[in-house]
């Protein structure tokens, strides 16, 4: 009986500590180690919620600047980590072996307005308690008109990648217009070429045309053989190789069309209408820095010396174009060319395209083909590809035909006398493109011309000399 009596006694006293919030053995009933792992976790816990208020606190620390601004300025000095004193400097002395084009980039982009600035130059002596943007914002404040100085000393990194883009440009036009107008051995294409087309075209309305408009060229090869494998330019590619080698030589002197066909002249004039406006820019920001903003500002100095440099080669440019804008114009009134409808891009486009088509021709004629002509009577020039079983005798003689009938003048004799060709009848014919006269004598002095004309006119198509 006394027993059960202490038991019920002890039991009492136990539940009335626990409704008492006494625990006086409860850690000692826990293992060792858990319960340091408890409290390890519980720091973790707390060291969380702290750094998540010490953010919510940075962000209502913005005093002046935008947050994305402020979010912008953030990862463009964690891109650079410099001292902001020392991006300073470098801005000031215009130090072109730390300042880079990308940084100043990103900085003319990023900048805050000059008002936030001047705001954030009040707050210099919280300056350890604004977030890092203002920060940077405080100490680039004390520079003066910075979006300005900025913006200078870019066109100062450009300039010299701009002018090694626009040099090459104008050069290569003007080295093509020189080269079409001066090659002898393309001037001796064109002849053949014309002379091809009136004959084909005999007895036609598009018969002894006077010339033919330059883009005609390209359309060479859309006449092609009974067959189908071979075109008009195949075989004036082999008339030249066989019988005037020295025609072949125009690939040669044409090196630059192909350079020039890529060249915009809206672009050129573009470029260097903003290089004029960017040097007229600097001076006008040169005459506001009238004075340094202390001993290590040397903007004024640096900059003077380059927009005088940068002066005479944007004008040595200037003349460049204008010269070669000057041989554009004569090549095309030496061509009686329009150049309202025709573009620089468009000319040498075409001249690039011929000249690698050509040369392709050349290419493929060393695989085994030959082109021979056949002309029924009544019709025009027909031309097919032969097999390699013909005999050599037989292929010479076909080709020799042709180009004694060129040579002699046979092929534009009593054309009068023709009879005009039936509308329904199939033919293949090369029309020049034109008829009013777009190409003056093409001898220039060079050689004598094509003896392809009978004594009594001249049958070429081409004016008397």
């Amino acid at each position: 009986m006394k027993l059960r009596l202490c038991c019920a006694v002890l039991c009492c006293a136990v539940l009335c500590c626990a409704g008492a919030g006494l625990a006086p053995a409860t850690a000692e009933l826990l293992p060792r180690g858990q319960g340091g792992g408890v409290r390890m976790a519980s720091k973790k816990e707390d060291d969380m919620e702290h750094e998540k208020l010490s953010i919510k606190k940075r962000i209502k620390e913005l005093k002046v600047l935008d947050p994305k601004i402020a979010q912008n300025l953030s990862i463009f000095l964690g891109s650079y980590r410099m001292p902001y004193v020392e991006i300073r400097r470098v801005i000031l002395e215009v130090d072109e072996e730390q300042l880079s084009e990308p940084m100043i980039q990103n900085l003319v982009k990023h900048l805050p307005e000059p008002e936030q600035l001047n705001s954030l130059a009040q707050f210099k002596s919280e300056y350890s308690s604004l977030s890092e943007p203002e920060q940077f914002g405080v100490v680039m404040s004390g520079v003066k008109r910075l979006k300005p100085r900025l913006t200078s000393i870019l066109f100062k990194l450009q300039f010299e990648e701009q002018v090694c883009n626009l040099r090459p440009d104008i050069l290569a036009v003007s080295s093509a217009c020189d080269e079409v107008r001066k090659s002898k051995a393309f001037s001796r294409l064109l002849e053949l070429v014309l002379l091809l087309g009136n004959y084909m075209n005999a007895g036609s309305r598009n018969a002894q045309s006077f010339g033919y408009d330059l883009s005609s060229l390209c359309k060479l090869k859309d006449t092609k053989s009974a067959d189908q494998k071979s075109t008009l330019l195949h075989f004036l590619a082999e008339v030249c190789e066989e019988q005037y080698p020295e025609v072949l030589r125009f690939v040669e002197d044409l090196q630059h069309v192909d350079r020039a066909s890529r060249v915009s002249a809206e672009n050129l004039e573009k470029s260097l209408r903003q290089m004029e406006r960017q040097l007229e820019q600097l001076d006008r920001d040169l005459q506001t820095f009238s004075s340094p903003q202390d001993q290590q500002d040397m903007f004024t100095t640096k900059m003077t010396s380059f927009s005088q440099q940068a002066r005479e080669q944007h004008q040595k440019l200037v003349t460049m174009h204008s010269n070669m804008a000057a041989l554009y114009n004569s090549l095309l009134g030496y061509f009686a060319m329009d150049p309202k409808k025709t573009s620089i891009e468009e000319l040498f486009t075409d001249l690039s395209n011929f000249r690698a088509m050509f040369a392709a021709c050349l290419r493929s004629k060393s695989q085994g083909l030959r082109v021979v002509i056949q002309c029924p009577p009544g019709a025009s020039l027909i031309f097919s590809i032969a097999t390699a079983t013909l005999e050599k005798n037989d292929e010479t003689g076909v080709m020799d035909s042709l180009l004694e009938a060129l040579q002699s003048g046979a092929a534009f004799r009593d054309r009068r006398k023709r009879a005009p060709r039936p509308r329904d009848e199939p033919t293949q014919s090369f029309s020049p493109g034109a008829q009013r006269p777009v190409l003056r004598p093409s001898s220039h002095g060079n050689h004598p011309p094509l003896d392809a004309t009978p004594p009594a006119a001249n049958r070429t198509g081409l004016p008397d000399a």
